[in-house]
């Protein structure tokens, strides 16, 4: 069931412009495919979907690139997770802060994920500067990381 209907996100995805969970859980139940929202939010997670920002102007749901590969980066994903400990967004900027020593694994784990609207980051020891392409964009990856440390 599982392959199924994350099969059948990905051609939701690549067919549609898809913003958020509740469009998707739709776009889901108009294809016969019933689910719940902590559901679809574990596909999402499992199947490593971004948000990238569309040729309309609108971010949506997107597969992620494939230069990296799935056991790497659940290993920058774990050091991630682990080492935030809070994270705010300061216009276009997004302030991480780590536990002690782990600014910079922070960083090289977000670098190595090639995330879209990341310009680069700088970290020092217990906090790290993320440069995104707009408010919108630092907006929303404070998003993914909400999900990323679930």
């Amino acid at each position: 069931m599982k392959p199924d209907r994350q099969a059948v996100i990905r051609e939701i995805i690549s067919s549609q412009t898809i913003e958020t969970q509740n469009q998707l859980m739709e776009a889901l139940a108009a294809r016969g495919v019933r689910s719940t929202q902590a559901t679809v939010s574990r596909d999402i997670r499992e199947m490593r979907l971004v948000k990238d920002l569309g040729p309309d102007g609108r971010y949506r749901y997107q597969l992620p690139s494939k230069d990296i590969t799935p056991e790497f980066d659940l290993k920058l994903r774990k050091i991630f997770r682990e080492s935030i400990t809070s994270y705010e967004v300061a216009q276009n900027i997004v302030v991480l802060k780590t536990l002690p020593g782990l600014a910079s694994a922070a960083c090289s784990a977000l670098d190595s994920m090639k995330l879209p609207h990341l310009v680069g980051s700088l970290a020092g020891d217990d906090t790290a500067f993320l440069a995104m392409s707009d408010k919108d964009s630092a907006v929303e990856f404070c998003k993914l990381i909400e999900e990323m440390l679930k």
